[in-house]
């Protein structure tokens, strides 16, 4: 959601839009509050929220980022009720994976807010889906990939078979079933014993995920970079030949769209809304969450079928053409004016 938003605001930027970012996670400012929880949350939330209630009624639109749980609650709900109070619309931009186990347990909180909304967006046809089922109407703008940062190597749909590089980009949380793919690899080590995978990311599984990464022993074969830079993660895009992603939730993985424009072939799981934007065994290789065994089959496929390896390059290459912001801009734009010119009318 970060790396949208940021791309979004600078992109907006150079269209002359004048735009006015409130963050959920500004600085605390002092030392103390970052170790009391509940002040933690009451000291991010009131600043926000009166932030907020400033610019209502001065700026054309309001654009949240919102997500599911108790952000919904204390992040966005309010944004959508201080926008109808004083006159301002306000767009949607619902991003979270667990939408539809959310709104399962918690429609009923969600409709009263939502209803106030201008305009719901959503990234992908999957959420698009799960709104629809609870009578909700959205739009799909799909996220935005940075074609100038994320390109191919020199020489792309070739792999080395005894050596390849796989990489994982996701935070080390036990949604994104990391150990999953550690467990893949440690499955092919004994007939690839090149095999080398780079986990770039942060988060609270680090400890656990390094524990396996011995038991397994595979200290030679898997490195944590920890988190890197967006010139950092595309350049270790640029010396990959494989992206894992082996999560057990998701939406629109702003990852495998990273892969494709880079020109790396991508193991996924199936869940959420992976099959709206990859098709398997075209674009990408599908394998169930939580299964290990059938993770390093499709590995050990890439690294047997050069053919098939190059297919799924050359089609992801083709494909991730339609999320480039020459493509994604006229979305934005129109449904900014949109939003507008239906506040003004009522």
């Amino acid at each position: 959601m970060a790396n949208q938003l940021n791309q979004l605001v600078q992109l907006l930027a150079k269209e002359d839009i004048q735009v006015s970012l409130v963050q959920t996670n500004a600085p605390y400012g002092y030392k103390i509050i970052e170790n009391i929880k509940g002040a933690r949350a009451l000291w991010r939330l009131i600043p926000y929220l009166a932030k907020v209630w400033k610019l209502a009624g001065k700026v054309d639109v309001i654009h949240v980022l919102a997500n599911s749980g108790w952000s919904w609650q204390l992040f966005a709900a309010p944004v959508l009720w201080t926008g109808w109070f004083r006159g301002t619309p306000v767009i949607i931009n619902y991003r979270g994976g667990e939408a539809e186990d959310y709104f399962k347990k918690s429609i009923k909180w969600v409709r009263p807010s939502i209803k106030k909304a201008t305009a719901v967006a959503v990234p992908s046809g999957y959420l698009k889906k799960i709104f629809s089922d609870f009578g909700i109407d959205s739009q799909i703008i799909p996220n935005i990939i940075n074609l100038e940062r994320f390109i191919p190597k020199d020489k792309i749909g070739l792999i080395d078979p005894l050596q390849p590089h796989l990489i994982i980009t996701r935070n080390l949380e036990a949604i994104y079933g990391i150990s999953t793919a550690i467990k893949a690899v440690a499955l092919l080590r004994p007939i690839v014993p090149g095999i080398k995978l780079s986990i770039a990311g942060s988060g609270p599984q680090k400890e656990k995920l390094q524990y396996l990464v011995t038991k397994e022993k595979l200290e030679n074969n898997i490195i944590f970079t920890g988190r890197l830079t967006p010139e950092e993660m595309a350049k270790l895009y640029q010396n990959a030949n494989i992206m894992l992603n082996p999560t057990t939730v998701d939406n629109m993985p702003n990852s495998i769209l990273e892969a494709l424009a880079s020109g790396v072939a991508v193991v996924t799981t199936d869940v959420g809304g992976i099959p709206y934007i990859v098709k398997n065994n075209n674009t990408a290789l599908f394998a169930e969450a939580n299964n290990p065994e059938l993770m390093a089959k499709q590995i050990n496929r890439l690294l047997n079928e050069p053919e098939l390896y190059q297919e799924l390059v050359n089609n992801g290459l083709q494909d991730v053409q339609q999320y480039a912001w020459t493509e994604i801009r006229a979305l934005w734009l129109g449904l900014y004016e949109a939003s507008r010119n239906k506040m003004v009318k009522k």
